[in-house]
């Protein structure tokens, strides 16, 4: 998110056994290992880069990142920064000893300092061609020819120029054969078009896995980082708790976390859908998680604000299906002073952006206690609850079955009180009614009755875990059941 827009978006135990479900042999695509990522940031064009990069290195542990290239954008045609990307590393190796009593899997400096590059210094698609290869574009295609089976994440902060080069490279030097095979790992999400080349490599790859919302920025769905919902909590994007949680009393790295100057960290939805938290299923962007539910369709032109602020990056028409804008429809949970622990406010909210912030308190209390690492030993510091589910991951289930649903053995790791919220996704899933549950919301074990259905479809249940540590952290599991007529 970039530039000199200034917005406000305001915007009982249940009856039957578990085995009464029929397992199936596979499991969802939720992620419980490490994804490959390479950044390309247009870092100094807005603060925001920075405060998403530190964020960033919080999850080094968990996320293999293979690339950091500083890029252009529109709103910074030319010098790129990768010094500035140094200057958060630097920050990073000042509290990684604190950062490794927690996970040992915390990389060194050194490692991450090493995959510091840079793309060309043009903007857009002037910067893409024969001869325009870079260190940036030359270190994409490298971690693209690794001899690593996993998907390769490239995420754009800034503009994707430095990956339309790699594309561009890739097509003219290799043959058609091994060209579609780089190009069936990359995953792209780049956070809007902030240059002219993502319409382009669109249109010119059209087996391209791309998340986006094309066009105006009102129109994007990571806005919901930090849109600001009328008569909910926003205290966790407000400047207080940034202050409070993040930048002091934190060390040298939250010392390094800048004010907010257009929005806060508009980038991180790129990547708060790979962290493996339960929820998140990367490489089903229709399943929802932190980094929001996209579906795969060709939005029509009008929808993506083809007048609102783009930076000036001209909104042609899509030529294909693309991941993009997909709306939920959500109640928020509130705490209880008397009777069961949760209950659900009196109102509802539906839209595209809803898709992220109905899960903000939960990353943004993550942040919180990552920070705490940094200065805080593992017994002075909070960590997320280990959720266990004896239900099996996929399940088949018959119209009107009543099947049980059971997260007993979920533990914490620092011995904090557990809350348990059971609840279904209904846009994750494809029958076109929902479940009818059986007992508190907030039960480890509860049963549901599948619906009445003419035809085979998916329902997706969550499983939220949330520990009484401070900050309070959450952790999911996904079931999902195959319901037949």
């Amino acid at each position: 998110m970039k530039s000199g827009l200034v917005w406000a978006l305001t915007l009982l135990v249940c009856a039957s056994p578990v085995s009464a479900a029929q397992p199936v042999t596979t499991s969802p695509e939720t992620s419980t290992g490490k994804t490959r990522l390479f950044v390309l940031t247009d870092i100094e064009a807005d603060p925001d880069d920075t405060q998403s990069l530190i964020r960033l290195l919080l999850y080094a542990n968990e996320i293999d990142i293979e690339g950091l290239v500083a890029t252009t954008s529109v709103h910074k045609k030319s010098a790129p920064a990768p010094a500035s990307i140094r200057y958060v590393i630097e920050n990073y190796a000042k509290v990684r000893d604190n950062l490794i009593q927690h996970d040992p899997a915390y990389p060194s400096a050194d490692t991450l300092a090493g995959l510091v590059d840079a793309g060309q210094p043009i903007y857009g698609m002037a910067g893409v061609g024969e001869g325009k290869d870079s260190a940036g574009s030359q270190a994409l295609i490298a971690a693209l020819e690794r001899p690593d089976p996993r998907p390769l994440w490239v995420t754009a902060w800034g503009g994707p120029n430095t990956l339309a080069q790699a594309l561009h490279t890739i097509r003219a030097t290799r043959s058609p054969q091994d060209a579609d095979r780089l190009i069936s790992k990359l995953r792209v999400y780049t956070i809007s078009d902030q240059d002219d080349s993502g319409p382009w490599m669109r249109e010119q790859f059209p087996g391209l896995f791309y998340i986006v919302s094309p066009g105006g920025y009102g129109a994007a769905t990571w806005t919901g980082m930090s849109a600001v919902v009328a008569n909910f909590d926003n205290t966790t994007i407000s400047n207080t708790w940034i202050a409070d949680n993040i930048q002091q009393g934190h060390g040298p790295f939250g010392a390094a976390y800048p004010d907010v100057a257009y929005g806060m960290e508009g980038d991180i939805p790129s990547f708060l859908g790979l962290i493996p938290n339960g929820l998140n299923a990367p490489d089903r962007p229709d399943w929802g998680g932190w980094g929001g539910r996209y579906a795969l369709r060709t939005p029509a032109r009008e929808e993506t604000d083809p007048d609102g602020f783009t930076g000036g990056v001209p909104v042609p028409p899509e030529t294909r299906p693309i991941w993009t804008n997909s709306d939920d429809r959500v109640t928020p949970f509130r705490k209880s002073d008397f009777g069961v622990a949760i209950a659900p406010m009196d109102r509802s909210y539906s839209g595209f952006r809803e898709t992220i912030w109905r899960w903000r308190n939960d990353f943004q209390n993550d942040f919180a206690a990552r920070m705490d690492w940094t200065v805080r030993g593992p017994a002075e510091a909070n960590h997320p609850p280990q959720v266990r589910v004896v239900t099996p991951a996929r399940i088949k289930v018959r119209s009107g079955q009543h099947v049980g649903l059971n997260a007993f053995g979920t533990t914490d790791p620092d011995g904090d009180s557990l809350s348990y919220q059971w609840f279904e996704y209904p846009e994750a899933g494809t029958c076109p009614a929902t479940a009818t549950f059986s007992g508190a919301d907030n039960l480890y074990e509860r049963g549901f009755t599948a619906p009445e259905v003419d035809r085979k479809c998916e329902l997706h249940f969550i499983l939220r875990v949330t520990d009484k540590g401070s900050p309070p952290l959450t952790r999911y599991a996904r079931v999902v059941a195959t319901v037949s007529p």
